[in-house]
């Protein structure tokens, strides 16, 4: 109900939390740092998983299984990549009852006991490109949590490819990007932009690391997926080569890229209001909800006006639930299907049933519309893709509006400084400005304002002039700089 929600302008953080809980999409766990996914949030994460998995194999991609746990020997062979994540790994030291000859970690990603595979697989040219998708669980030992948005154990999927060549491996790299670009702004509805991350804040292992970055309520940026470049950094650690064309050995290229259940905490914050979850229509368990509005002497005829309608749109393809529960008011049900983010409710009376319409209504502006019973199936179709533009078109408005071309320390300072968290009056978003490529100017601005160069946008990188906000140094990129998740 709208009065367990903290309003976002009191404490954002606290108001997604009370989402999440309330809604019902997850839970904490006995496992500190871990999350119980509840049934109507694993139903959102299948619609963006199948949506994603579909997209993979239309590219070509294959699923596959890798096991949990990984030799420590494994990680320590890329020397980059352990030194990244030994802050975050989890090991197990004994099994059955004995101390292990080796340490296990669980996987905090695959790509090295996947790399110790595609050492057996390919010999030959012919073996590539090798395009592989696992669909798994992975943790990360992390220190501060946050339900969906930042776990110890979460889900994601992770593609990890083979190729013949460092054309094909880039081309990869920015396919599965645009992939991933695609899904999110159409399926989720979440207008993302597209770029490089700096040597700072790459993945560790890749060459070149690209990022989908995405503007939540609060004005923070949410890193909503990867895909990484990797060059030949694990193919040498692992050995893995192959016969060319000419009939030389050398070492194979490599990518790999993930999204993860980050993306149901990317919807919630994004769409969702003080009454709730939103949801897309995409990503929603069910299409519509029919709530009868009946005294007892017109009960049994709205029932039965009402199923035959359920039954009606089941046969056209929705997915509807009737919620004819007699414990609770139809003021009750309305306000728990908007906790619950329903794209639509049908109303229905004894006055409209003797009409031959029912009342729908939307859950992103509450408008209400009253259709013909006959045009049900037609209208609510119509009504899902206006509100899956809409939501769209409106984050995407929240986050122009947010994006502010900076062009000095001082202004950046400004603009991220005076930032009161959680508070709806904060300043803050995206501070677009020129960059000169220093590690330490990115370091100087973390430490002053806590915002971090979240990507140089792919599309922004031409015909730059000009010098660098933090330092002064004649830029070299254009850059996004903001808080983040």
């Amino acid at each position: 109900m709208a009065e367990k929600i903290t309003p976002r302008e009191v404490d954002y953080s606290q108001w997604y939390i009370d989402i999440v809980l309330n809604a019902k999409l997850a839970d904490y766990s006995p496992v500190k740092g871990s999350m119980v996914i509840r049934p109507r949030g694993y139903a959102i994460w299948e619609n963006i998983r199948d949506e994603f998995d579909r997209r993979f194999k239309e590219t070509g991609h294959e699923n596959a299984y890798f096991p949990l746990l990984i030799p420590m020997s494994f990680l320590e062979k890329e020397a980059e990549h352990v030194e990244g994540f030994a802050p975050e790994l989890a090991v197990v030291t004994h099994g059955g009852g004995e101390k292990l000859e080796e340490p296990y970690c669980i996987r905090p990603t695959s790509e090295t006991i996947i790399w110790s595979m595609y050492r057996n697989w390919i010999q030959s040219w012919r073996d590539l490109p090798l395009l592989i998708n696992q669909w798994a669980n992975v943790m990360r030992w992390e220190k501060r949590t946050r339900l969906f948005l930042r776990t110890s154990e979460f889900l994601w999927q992770e593609g990890h490819t083979a190729h013949e060549t460092e054309q094909d491996a880039r081309e990869e790299t920015l396919r599965m990007l645009e992939v991933y670009r695609d899904v999110v702004e159409r399926h989720l509805a979440v207008p993302v932009i597209p770029g490089i991350k700096s040597e700072s804040e790459k993945f560790a292992g890749a060459v070149e690391t690209y990022t989908i970055e995405a503007m939540m309520q609060d004005r923070k940026a949410l890193q909503a997926g990867t895909s990484h470049f990797l060059g030949q950094n694990f193919a040498k650690a692992f050995d893995v080569k192959f016969q060319n064309r000419q009939g030389e050995l050398e070492y194979v290229w490599a990518t790999s890229w993930g999204v993860s259940t980050r993306l149901v905490g990317a919807v919630i914050m994004t769409h969702s209001d003080d009454k709730g979850l939103v949801l897309p229509p995409t990503l929603s368990p069910e299409s519509a909800v029919i709530i009868p509005i009946y005294r007892n002497d017109s009960k049994a005829a709205v029932l039965e006006f009402s199923n035959r309608l359920q039954q009606d749109l089941k046969s056209q393809g929705f997915r509807v639930i009737l919620d004819s529960d007699d414990s609770n008011s139809p003021g009750w049900k309305f306000a728990e299907w908007e906790m619950r983010g329903t794209p639509v409710r049908i109303e229905i009376g004894p006055r409209d049933m003797q009409s031959g319409q029912v009342i729908m209504v939307r859950r992103d502006s509450g408008e209400k519309i009253a259709v013909p019973v006959q045009e049900a199936g037609a209208r609510l179709k119509m009504l899902h893709e206006e509100i899956q533009h809409a939501l769209y078109a409106r984050a995407k408005t929240f986050r122009d509006e947010h994006t502010v071309p900076v062009s000095s320390f001082d202004d950046l300072i400004a603009f991220f400084g005076a930032e009161s968290a959680g508070t709806a009056e904060a300043k803050g978003g995206f501070a677009e400005s020129l960059w000169c490529g220093s590690a330490a100017c990115e370091a100087t601005l973390k430490e002053k304002t806590k915002a971090t160069l979240r990507c140089m946008p792919l599309d922004r990188q031409h015909g730059i002039a000009g010098h660098c906000a933090i330092c002064g140094a004649p830029a070299r990129h254009r850059a996004i700089f903001a808080r983040n998740y």
